[in-house]
């Protein structure tokens, strides 16, 4: 049974989040904790989806369906994370200014990916499903 399509997507997280943890420790000079969710190098949700659609072309090629699925679904998530969630940040950052001397709680202004956090997400899962095509087979035969 070929577990590599169920592995990848966990690790491309896996790898995903500690480096976007590691990132945001060392921009911000502690341990960033705060920072963990929506937003940052690299994008999370790229990297899955990526990660996903590189593994089918190196296992089954680039030209079958399930490979057109997951670069259509792929397509989504960027789309999305570069330009809805992008708005949803530039309201925060809005709402946030207005209520400023408020008890309203402060919402979370980093929500979407700049272009080039979704490429390194794009990077992270390409070389994620390359990783675990590769290797993957030498593991589990040793």
């Amino acid at each position: 049974m070929d577990f590599s399509y169920l592995i990848t997507p966990f690790f491309t997280w896996l790898v995903a989040g500690c480096s976007k943890f590691l990132i945001n420790s060392i921009k911000s000079r502690q341990l960033a904790f705060k920072l963990i969710g929506y937003g940052g190098l690299p994008s999370n949700h790229t990297s899955i989806v990526c990660s996903v659609a590189a593994l089918i072309a190196l296992k089954d090629g680039i030209d079958t369906p399930a490979f057109g699925v997951a670069v259509g679904v792929a397509f989504i998530v960027m789309l999305d994370a570069n330009g809805l969630r992008q708005k949803i940040a530039q309201h925060a950052v809005m709402i946030n200014q207005l209520n400023r001397g408020t008890v309203s709680p402060q919402l979370r202004e980093q929500i979407g990916h700049t272009r080039l956090e979704i490429f390194a997400g794009i990077i992270t899962g390409i070389s994620c499903a390359w990783g675990v095509n590769l290797f993957l087979p030498i593991i589990i035969i040793s």
